[in-house]
């Protein structure tokens, strides 16, 4: 068992104060985009009793037809189900968005990218959320649309601040610094949850016109202050200082069965000096080893993540009957776990250099930890435990796939001509992705309202089961290699 190699050569001191601000200024603009999300979940319970008023009708005088002439639905299970039906719009505009702004990012400027999806993606927050809301205006349809496109632009985000993160970190210690950097969701998570609790007793719009105006500023001071490359300020890329040293390690995914029995073939560039970079196509990134298995894993991964994300303080309200407010905050602790996780897990898959063992172990807790969040009293000390331990065992691998794993992919060694290729790579992943968590964010509504809360629980272990089936081969494959270089450690002593 090797450690990482940045920690074995000390190479933490050749990172330079750019490196600091690549990861701060990436960190943070993902933050605020995942922010903008958050609020909408945490603002579910007042936005649902705004659309339906009658909640709010003691007046006997009043038809309910009159009283709720200018709202949008009769009860609040209706709401709700729209509610879902917005977060499944979303999500599959973000994943057909993430398909397309990966293909973008690697043929325009990343930060040009980035921020313009920042920036506009924050106004059309604004119009949903606050101008709405201040006309007094409610159409279904309107929401509908304004979702999509938010879904749209906020795509241009996690392929572009991944690219950017490769462009600077090499694959020495990549578990540890992108599972570190990864936590940026569960910030930004935790960011608009405290956002959102802290002005919603003025108007859930408040929640919205904080965050959207946060995130507009941060756009602007990405399209100033982003460097996406060394390059650009005269430095080494990061392939030619790896190109430089001895490969003491191999890569950790490639297509070779057996480390121990690597093919040159699989590099494009065997023995010739760098070409110039050139993006791959969609179906050439589609076809590179681990891409396929892992986006579907993802797909189910983030199905199980992503219904955390968006229904957890509704289902801390509605289950267990506490404050909107408290419930946004007791949900920080999922994003808490998820942050450890995704940080802890990275650390160990650098350590053995392999990353599908450690996710495996990882989902196989995460489904006993599911049984015992289900099973929750109505206790918030003993609700919060449970909910950081399944945040760290489905956030962690949710991250790490996301993060670690899609940047191994996108730089293995079958395209080192083509460096131009991680937005790709990670636009088709986290865009998988994004499909399965679209589906689930209506079954989960669907589910919840035929069935109850604990059938959405049995799904979710359905999903995770899932996950490990479709890395099923890597985990068998990368565990006999484990295995294999265990046994000629010990036949060289």
């Amino acid at each position: 068992m090797a450690w990482p190699q940045f920690l074995q050569r000390g190479a933490l001191t050749g990172f330079s104060h750019h490196h600091a601000a690549v990861f701060l200024l990436t960190f943070f603009s993902y933050s605020l985009l995942h922010a903008s999300r958050k609020t909408f979940s945490n603002v579910k319970v007042s936005i649902s009793k705004q659309w339906t008023p009658s909640a709010f009708n003691t007046s006997v005088d009043l038809p309910a037809e009159i009283w709720s002439s200018n709202h949008l639905f009769p009860s609040t299970e209706e709401a709700t189900l729209f509610l879902g039906t917005l977060d499944t719009v979303f999500l599959f505009s973000y994943a057909v968005g993430l398909f397309v702004s990966g293909i973008i990012g690697d043929r325009l400027s990343l930060r040009w990218v980035l921020s313009f999806g920042m920036c506009s993606s924050a106004s059309v927050v604004f119009v949903f959320g606050t101008l709405t809301e201040w006309l007094h205006f409610y159409n279904k349809w309107l929401y509908c649309g304004l979702w999509i496109v938010n879904g749209l632009l906020q795509s241009t985000g996690w392929p572009c601040v991944v690219a950017v993160m490769g462009n600077w970190f090499g694959k020495a210690g990549r578990g540890v610094v992108f599972g570190l950097w990864s936590a940026c969701a569960s910030v930004g998570n935790i960011l608009g949850a405290c956002l959102a609790s802290s002005v919603l007793q003025y108007g859930y719009e408040y929640a919205f016109l904080v965050t959207a105006s946060v995130q507009f500023a941060g756009g602007i001071v990405i399209f100033f202050g982003l460097l996406v490359s060394p390059e650009e300020i005269g430095l080494p890329s990061i392939e030619a200082e790896e190109n430089s040293e001895e490969d003491s390690h191999r890569p950790l995914i490639n297509g070779a069965e057996n480390e121990d029995e690597y093919e040159p073939n699989y590099s494009i560039q065997e023995d010739t000096a760098v070409t110039q970079a050139k993006a791959i196509s969609f179906q050439q990134a589609c076809c590179l080893p681990g891409v396929i298995p892992y986006s579907l894993a993802y797909a189910c991964l983030k199905l199980v993540n992503y219904s955390f994300f968006f229904w957890l303080p509704f289902y801390l309200s509605n289950n267990f009957g506490w404050k909107e407010a408290e419930a946004d905050k007791l949900s920080i602790w999922y994003d808490v776990g998820g942050i450890v996780g995704g940080t802890l897990q990275g650390f160990i898959s650098d350590v053995l250099q392999k990353r599908a063992p450690v996710l495996a172990l990882s989902l196989l807790l995460a489904i006993g930890s599911l049984v015992g969040y289900s099973r929750s009293p109505d206790n918030k000390s003993i609700n919060a435990l449970l909910m950081t331990i399944t945040g760290f065992f489905i956030g962690g691998p949710s991250n790490m796939i996301s993060s670690a794993i899609s940047a191994d992919l996108g730089r293995q060694e079958l395209i080192q001509g083509s460096r131009e290729a991680l937005a790709t790579v990670t636009g088709i992943v986290d865009g998988t992705g994004s499909i399965g968590a679209a589906v689930g964010q209506y079954l989960v509504s669907l589910i919840q309202d035929n069935l109850g809360w604990m059938w959405v629980f049995y799904f979710f272990i359905l999903m995770t089961s899932c996950t490990i089936l479709f890395i099923s081969p890597l985990i068998v494959r990368e565990m006999f290699s484990l295995v294999q270089r265990r046994q000629a450690h010990v036949l060289s002593e």
